[in-house]
């Protein structure tokens, strides 16, 4: 008996930690126009119809929608029955997830720097070993860092670049990536932003790179990344257990209750809207404020960041729809106007975007996220802005607009990369030119100056 037992569990473990592959999964958008039919898409995913790629959309909105062959007719009949409009613009996504690990073609912009190369995507284990590689490769200049350890006692490692470590009042940046597993085009682009301020001849890169201390994290959430490589492509949240629960009513697998979305887990406005407490769904916030070890991870070594310099900038980097979102995350762009230097980030994240427009003609929005994305809240950047009042605090979405969404070919690596770097080049020009190299108090006295300046040109028009 007890080795019947043993067999059923064995086999059970095996199951449930076997690769899950999409082979002929369709990929459907679909975009509800009011909130009846709004209504009737949400119930796809309750009734095991279809997967939806994110749990919050609202109407007008595009919604993703994976579906498995043999829910094909169910799906396309619901939404032929309510009149509802669909396309489908993945045929097999298990297909595109194969090509999505397929090494791009050689050509004049691929680049390789020790052993790393950006025309593929990376496993974790050849992250760390990369960032190993530069602090032996650059000793005086490069430190690898460990900010903390995982749900399953993985190190969160990056790296901290500093050319000047003898001086005082440092400017501190920092930058942080994949706290949502799937987004494989985060990494890839924090490695390039590391090579790029170590390697550059470019003079302006050189001073973004010279003048302020980085801290950069590829990979905030190791074990849900790992999870994307061995077992599920499309997963976003951590690995914790803790909460598992029948998913049967939600109409996902239990698996579905792992994990919690990291991005939702910091202590500033912490479950107010935006965010799930059903551990089924990709949103689900936690059982309390930074109940994840990764997010407390976060908030430790910005804190001590914050403490022995002065933090200017703090970058989220995720994937996609192409934004670049500014605080608060909660509320509207006309809310947010009250804080102190909002216009001033706005004027920063506008320069940013209308620079990386320019190379290859992508189109970044600008705003806080309630009005070009969805609101949110319990977010990194918007919690950091909150307790350190850091002058520059943005979330990156990077590309795409949904063609392939978080499968971006490697093709379009290096492309990405580079606009994402003239953004970066210019949000520093204006950051610069606003006065907030020099004080905290050029904060207050560049939003003030802007408010005079515009009273006497409406003074002189009139």
């Amino acid at each position: 008996m007890f080795l019947k037992i043993t067999i059923v569990l064995l086999v059970t473990t095996f199951v449930n930690t076997s690769k899950i592959t999409f082979n002929g999964h369709r990929v459907y958008k679909v975009i509800p126009n009011n909130e009846n039919e709004r209504e009737i898409v949400k119930s796809i995913q309750t009734q095991g119809i279809g997967e939806f790629w994110l749990d919050q959309f609202d109407v007008s909105d595009g919604v993703r929608i994976t579906v498995a062959p043999e829910k094909y007719q169910q799906f396309e009949d619901t939404m032929k029955r309510n009149d509802i409009k669909y396309k489908e613009i993945i045929a097999d996504l298990q297909r595109v997830i194969d090509d999505q690990l397929k090494p791009a073609s050689r050509s004049d912009r691929s680049t390789s720097f020790l052993s790393f190369n950006w025309d593929r995507y990376h496993t974790l284990e050849e992250i760390y070993n990369w960032l190993d590689q530069l602090q032996v490769s650059y000793p005086n200049i490069v430190t690898t860092v460990v900010m903390g350890r995982s749900v399953e006692n993985r190190e969160i490692k990056g790296v901290k670049i500093n050319y000047n470590s003898n001086r005082n009042n440092s400017l501190i940046g920092m930058i942080e990536g994949t706290l949502h597993a799937r987004e494989w085009i985060v990494p890839a682009t924090a490695t390039w932003i590391i090579k790029e301020f170590l390697t550059s001849t470019d003079p302006e890169m050189r001073a973004l790179a010279e003048n302020i201390e980085w801290h950069i994290f590829p990979v905030v959430n190791p074990d849900g990344y790992v999870y994307t490589f061995t077992t599920h492509r499309m997963w976003r949240k951590n690995r914790s257990t803790r909460n598992f629960t029948s998913c049967a009513s939600t109409g996902v697998d239990d698996d579905m209750s792992n994990g919690v979305d990291l991005n939702r887990n910091f202590d500033f406005a912490w479950m107010e809207i935006g965010a799930s407490d059903n551990p089924c769904t990709n949103t689900f916030a936690g059982p309390s404020p930074f109940s994840e070890p990764e997010a407390r991870a976060v908030a430790d070594y910005v804190m001590t960041l914050n403490n022995q310099g002065r933090l200017i900038y703090y970058f989220g980097l995720h994937s996609f729809t192409q934004l670049i979102v500014v605080p608060y995350s909660h509320i509207t762009a006309e809310e947010s106007a009250n804080l102190t230097n909002y216009a001033d980030m706005y004027e920063i994240a506008v320069r940013g975007a209308e620079k990386l427009k320019e190379r290859f003609g992508t189109v970044y929005r600008v705003g806080v996220s309630a009005d070009i994305m969805y609101p949110m809240s319990g977010t990194s950047f918007d919690w950091v802005k909150n307790v350190t009042d850091v002058p520059v605090s943005f979330l990156i979405e990077l590309r795409d607009l949904g063609e392939y969404g978080f499968l971006l070919p490697a093709s379009q690596i290096i492309p990405n990369n580079l606009e994402i770097m003239d953004a970066l080049l210019e949000i520093d020009r204006t950051t610069r030119r606003l006065g907030y190299y020099y004080s905290g108090t050029n904060t207050l006295i560049s939003s003030l100056s802007l408010i005079v300046l515009s009273f006497f040109v409406k003074l002189f028009v009139n």
